[in-house]
């Protein structure tokens, strides 16, 4: 499976949430596909963050700061911006924040979605949506096979169940109204996305470089606990590929699996002592006795879906992830610009051929 430059060249899209880290790679990459990109969003969530350093602003036509929440200012965005695809990641990302304002994950992850569903409605211009939510929207039994996209939905955290909702809100709204006018709805599920110019609170790999630039040990919550790692790339590359299937196929409308091998499902201490190895420093990491918030401790996905129909196939393993996530971060610390940085691996990701994925 490749992207088609001639597919996104001119192409109108929105991509909401497109000033934090995925929507920033993925702006970007749209952008040098050739499309006419034009994002939704807040202002960046961190300081540093990759959507100014990397000067995303500057390839995009609109670059609207607004909050989803607000249903008029949604509305006014959409049908001035008019899209034909849009790609939807503004939300509310963090279980731990999730505990902390569970009030406005809520809001922002279910009422923002709604809100970009109404504009859409009454914007005749769109043609395709693909709805970002996670894989954390499932009932997690703590199995040891991967979730399929048929699987029960459920959440038992704020942000979790949230991006559940999402899932059923984009099946009503799909069902109830936008089928019958043509537009085409579907929704991704990826695992624990990272990368270079991600400088996020209560994140893994932004904490443990963190660490090491202050010279302290990471502190690691839940040691044990295995996740589906993947490189921001690889779930983009899926959206991407959804998105232009999509638009020529309405068959593929629903819920869509991008994640990892199995082989790259590790643990939160194996993911950590890769990267303090690739980094080649002598500190050790230490465990976070004090935390006390639930957090799932196994979660793989099915990908077979996506495999089979879209031909997607995960192309970085977890440790070339890791290795591309150094190199990023001691070239950004050297001075090289992030934008160039971002651009140099999407060129050698898009140049390498997928490997085969384990079911």
């Amino acid at each position: 499976m490749s992207i088609s430059h001639s597919f996104w060249n001119n192409r109108q899209v929105l991509v909401t949430g497109h000033t934090g880290f995925k929507g920033s790679w993925l702006s970007l990459w749209l952008s040098n596909l050739g499309a006419d990109v034009s994002g939704i969003a807040l202002n960046p969530p961190t300081s540093p963050n990759l959507f100014d350093l990397a000067r995303i602003q500057d390839s995009m036509s609109h670059n609207k700061i607004l909050d989803i929440r607000n249903r008029m200012d949604v509305h006014d965005a959409v049908s001035e911006i008019a899209p034909e695809i849009i790609f939807h990641l503004a939300a509310q990302p963090l279980v731990r924040q999730s505990y902390s304002d569970p009030v406005e994950t809520y809001e922002t992850n279910i009422m923002g979605l709604v809100h970009l569903f109404e504009a859409i409605r009454h914007t005749p211009s769109v043609k395709t949506v693909i709805i970002v939510t996670t894989d954390k929207c499932y009932d997690n039994r703590e199995w040891v096979w991967g979730y399929r996209e048929s699987d029960a939905l459920g959440g038992r955290d704020p942000y979790s169940s949230s991006k559940g909702c999402a899932e059923i809100v984009a099946h009503a709204y799909r069902s109830s109204f936008l089928a019958n006018n043509g537009v085409a709805v579907a929704t991704a599920r990826a695992g624990n996305v990272i990368g270079g110019g991600d400088w996020a609170q209560d994140r893994l790999i932004p904490d443990i470089l963190s660490s090491i630039a202050k010279g302290i040990p990471p502190l690691i919550r839940y040691p044990d606990a295995i996740r589906p790692w993947q490189h921001v790339l690889d779930p983009l590359n899926g959206y991407l590929a959804l998105a232009e299937q999509l638009s020529n196929n309405n068959s593929l409308c629903g819920a869509w699996n991008f994640g990892p091998d199995n082989a790259d499902c590790l643990t939160v201490a194996e993911v950590t002592e890769t990267l303090l190895e690739l980094y080649g420093t002598d500190i050790t990491w230490t465990s976070d006795q004090e935390d006390t918030h639930h957090e799932a401790r196994f979660l793989k996905l099915d990908c077979a879906k996506a495999s089979s129909l879209l031909k997607w196939r995960p192309q970085w393993s977890c440790k070339q992830t890791l290795s591309a996530v150094v190199d990023w971060h001691k070239k950004y610390l050297a001075g090289n610009h992030p934008e160039e940085l971002c651009m140099d691996q999407i060129h050698r990701f898009s140049q390498q051929p997928a490997k085969g994925l384990q079911i």
